[in-house]
């Protein structure tokens, strides 16, 4: 065991998480309806990281684990991150109680820091449930007593993959989440904590498959069931502050009063803060005066959080219809082919490379990973319309606003982000983008699979086809013939920018015979070629 392996895998745990944020505030139906536990474990995890590569190179283990549990249990957020904290205090004080002998290795720090992270969320929350992150993290602690014999890896993926188990069965352990058809939010974030520890011992990542927060029984997607309130909470503020100085034996009488003005109550002790025992104080009310004066009156008080989920809820609906510019929107692209990639990437696109076919599923997961208010989808072919308006109707909620541009080729989808604006309103942006695209009009050169009767005559195997749009307007013995004849068709309206994505099985004197054409017979319109890399396809063609 040494002390980077900790740092190595906090900073993995937090960019997993900033990986799933998305997907975790989208499985939160239970209490509120506020989608923020993959926020909050992203938050207090990152000050957990943070705090740990603060600390000079050569500190021991214990020194590590401790500044991770502090920087967690400072920076909590919700329900989710004071549990997870706990979590981390159980690994330090695991790692003080191992000493800095030989006993203090992988396996030994594990068992023990998830016995103790255990015991101590679940002593955290007033009202333990079934089929939340507390129920994970017990089997998590159960499962490296089990394998504790086997090898640092194998010990690791043994204790993920029960706790993906047992993620599967939380639905069948709290009824609000089987009737919305969901698994526990905090749970997925916890076992993405786990699925960073396999990835950082082995080198290999864990492949899960997206737990969807698709709704069956007409709830909205909200709060995460890792929140362990009584369901159908109606408290209107979410409390949250440090309390130092308090006496061990009157936080009883702390919990006790807020049990009684309202819910999701979680508090924690941290004795190494160094000004005496600090808590953090959490509680869902209708009452927030009279939750944090309680407090005040056993000790001081900093760090005060107060929340209205109504308010939240109002700002989440309006984002989803007009998100703040920028850092709100998004767009994804579907292209083939790495120089592809880097050139839409480049023009502002979130890019999904289907470079090996496209699924509606993966299409679904990017849009979520944009965790975006509002995100233009353009799937430039890969996809029937059908599934487009699928994925669509799965992903959108009242966070998420999903505008899906029928583009068919990568230059419309090129034109479209050329006009892209994101300081520009979200409907008038959509609006500009389908217009550049829809006047875009495109073609392609493919290589004759098969023989057939196509508008421009009978072609043989091995022909080259100049299409326009779906529709074969070209057949040629050759590429150099095939792409001049169907630049001259497509200009034969009129046209101001000419672009071709070049793919990798095309002949460079077809481009070079492009480049001529255009010198030579259409002066003053624009050439534009890129090395984009797509197989399926010899070049595209875009007239604007």
């Amino acid at each position: 065991m040494n002390p980077q392996l900790l740092r190595d895998w906090a900073r993995a745990c937090a960019d997993n998480l900033e990986t799933l944020r998305g997907e975790i505030n989208d499985l939160n139906v239970f209490p509120i309806p506020d989608s923020d536990t993959g926020s909050n474990m992203v938050f207090t995890m990152t000050a957990a990281a943070d705090a740990a590569q603060s600390l000079p190179e050569d500190v021991a283990v214990v020194d590590v684990a401790r500044a991770m549990a502090e920087g967690a249990v400072a920076a909590a957020r919700g329900n989710s991150g004071i549990i997870l904290s706990q979590v981390l205090v159980g690994l330090a004080d695991a790692a003080e109680l191992l000493g800095d002998g030989p006993e203090l290795n992988f396996k030994n720090l594990v068992a023990s820091g998830l016995r103790l992270g255990s015991l101590a969320a679940t002593r955290a929350v007033s009202e333990p449930r079934e089929g939340t992150v507390l129920t994970l993290i017990r089997v998590a602690a159960q499962a490296a007593a089990e394998h504790e014999s086997e090898s640092a890896s194998d010990l690791a993926r043994a204790i993920a993959d029960e706790c993906a188990e047992a993620l599967e069965r939380t639905p069948d352990q709290l009824p609000v989440l089987a009737s919305a058809g969901v698994v526990d939010a905090g749970g997925r974030g916890f076992l993405a904590l786990l699925d960073a520890m396999v990835s950082v011992l082995t080198g290999v990542s864990n492949r899960r498959r997206r737990y969807r927060g698709i709704l069956t029984g007409g709830g909205q997607p909200g709060h995460s069931a890792d929140d362990t309130c009584t369901d159908g909470s109606d408290m209107d503020f979410e409390v949250m502050y440090l309390l130092h100085g308090a006496l061990g034996e009157r936080i009883a009488d702390l919990r006790r009063f807020l049990d009684d003005v309202g819910d999701a109550v979680v508090i924690v002790g941290d004795s190494s803060s160094g000004d005496g025992e600090r808590f953090s104080v959490h509680v869902h009310t209708c009452d927030p005066g009279a939750a944090v004066e309680a407090g005040a009156l056993l000790g001081r008080i900093s760090d005060v959080r107060i929340s209205c989920f109504a308010l939240d809820a109002i700002r989440a609906q309006a984002d989803s219809v007009e998100p703040p510019p920028r850092h709100k929107r998004a767009v994804v692209a579907v292209v083939t082919g790495e120089g592809a990639a880097e050139l839409f990437t480049e023009a502002g696109a979130t890019v999904l490379l289907a470079d090996g076919g496209l699924t509606a599923e993966q299409l679904a997961d990017a849009i979520r990973n944009t965790d975006s208010a509002h995100v233009v989808v353009m799937a430039n072919g890969a996809l029937a319309s059908q599934e487009l308006v699928t994925v669509a109707t799965e992903v959108r909620s009242p966070q998420r606003a999903i505008v899906t541009l029928p583009t068919s080729s990568m230059v419309q989808c090129l034109a479209a982000l050329a006009v892209h604006d994101p300081s520009e309103q979200a409907d008038a942006d959509a609006y500009a983008m389908a217009e550049a695209a829809a006047g875009t009009r495109w073609g392609s050169l493919q290589i004759a699979e098969q023989r057939m009767m196509t508008l421009a005559g009978t072609c043989d195997v091995g022909d080259v086809l100049g299409l326009i749009g779906s529709d074969v307007l070209v057949v040629a013995p050759d590429q150099t013939g095939a792409a001049t004849a169907l630049v001259d068709l497509m200009l034969a309206t009129g046209g101001e920018l000419v672009t071709v994505l070049a793919g990798t099985e095309v002949d460079k004197a077809a481009l070079d015979a492009i480049a001529e054409q255009m010198r030579r017979s259409y002066q003053g319109i624009e050439l534009a070629v890129y090395e984009t890399g797509q197989r399926h396809r010899l070049i595209e063609v875009g007239v604007e």
